[in-house]
């Protein structure tokens, strides 16, 4: 994804914007190739790296984020969203020699961006 830039998870001065809202955004974006990707694992492999990679990074730059000693999340959350970090780094290369789907990454996304706008985690 060209739109996915390295740092977008982090923290931003924009005074229109919240961070929720930006983290929300990126997400999105990611969730979104996720979804599209299975239709384009046999006709465009290259395109479906890319939305499993795009999404490794997002949960990279979160995990640092929440490793950070000055991230005001409650440990209990930072705890489960480092589990969720894990899975999706176990979960990535099975998906990429297809030995599994993407259905579980996507619905760990999707709760993330419920959790951030303030929706049931599910």
């Amino acid at each position: 994804m060209n739109a996915y830039h390295p740092h977008a998870y982090a923290r931003t001065d924009a005074p229109l914007r919240c961070e929720r809202s930006v983290e929300y955004d990126v997400f999105a974006r990611v969730t979104r190739a996720l979804t599209a990707a299975p239709s384009q694992r046999d006709t465009a492999f290259a395109s479906y790296v890319r939305a499993l990679h795009d999404n490794q990074r997002l949960w990279t730059a979160l995990a640092a984020d929440l490793s950070q000693p000055n991230n005001a999340l409650p440990d209990q959350l930072k705890a489960q969203l480092l589990s969720l970090y894990r899975f999706t780094m176990q979960h990535t290369p099975k998906a990429l020699k297809k030995e599994a789907g993407l259905d579980v990454l996507i619905e760990i996304n999707t709760s993330v961006m419920r959790g951030l706008r303030g929706g049931p985690a599910a």
